[in-house]
């Protein structure tokens, strides 16, 4: 998420695989408990589990790739002036791919079981009117993707310590999913969203643009905040 990309050459074999295996993880990590753990505390072991995995990935990819694990991670770099418009496509592909291929092994794991989570997909996809409204949960999504690509930017800045970045980053993640994940099953990250809605079913789908145009005009109102208070 660190790494500041704006030249043009084509995006690369390593730089596309690392986005992909970063948020095949970052999927994995958060859907897993949100499906599995008991219910008390599935909450908070998924939004742990993904804040780990944001640590260790940004660490390990960073430099290969600015894992940005998340589409409107990677728009919001684009408002902010960090990376090259023209490597968006491709490196949002492989994002979705990624958290689909998470999303396939989570499914393979429940088929393997003698007693599947209650609900299924359906019940960890992103949605709106089970508790929360769309405006609500519209509102919230947008807000708390601003706050991290904020904490992206920010962290990718000249002063800004370098080693403390995927600490920062990780730590918001966690902070944000312990907000959302009540609200509306914790979205942020268009991938996740897509991901969880395609084995959910109709009603998901039906939902999912919510949960792409939030977070992308989040990322993109964060990205234009963050540029006029970084020190770059």
């Amino acid at each position: 998420m660190l790494r500041e990309i704006t030249e043009e050459a084509p995006m690369g074999t390593r730089e596309l695989t690392a986005e992909a295996a970063g948020t095949f993880a970052l999927v994995l990590a958060l859907c897993g408990p949100l499906l599995f753990a008991p219910a008390g505390v599935a909450g908070l072991a998924a939004a742990l589990a993904a804040g780990g995995v944001v640590v260790a990935m940004t660490a390990a990819f960073s430099p290969v790739s600015g894992a940005h694990l998340n589409p409107a991670i990677t728009l919001g770099l684009i408002a902010a002036g960090r990376l090259d418009s023209s490597r968006a496509p491709l490196m949002i592909l492989v994002q979705c791919l990624g958290g689909l291929a998470a999303a396939g092994l989570l499914a393979l794991v429940m088929a393997g079981t003698a007693t599947p989570p209650k609900g299924g997909f359906a019940s960890i996809a992103n949605g709106y009117d089970r508790v929360f409204g769309l405006t609500a949960v519209f509102a919230l999504e947008a807000v708390a993707t601003a706050l991290l690509v904020l904490v992206v930017v920010g962290m990718g800045g000249r002063r800004a310590p370098a080693t403390l970045a995927p600490l920062a980053i990780g730590l918001a993640t966690v902070s944000l999913y312990l907000l959302t994940i009540p609200v509306s099953g914790g979205g942020l990250n268009p991938a996740r969203s897509l991901a969880t809605a395609v084995f959910a079913g109709t009603g998901a789908i039906l939902q999912l643009w919510v949960f792409w145009v939030a977070p992308i005009l989040g990322a993109v109102l964060g990205g234009v905040v963050g540029r006029l208070i970084s020190d770059d």
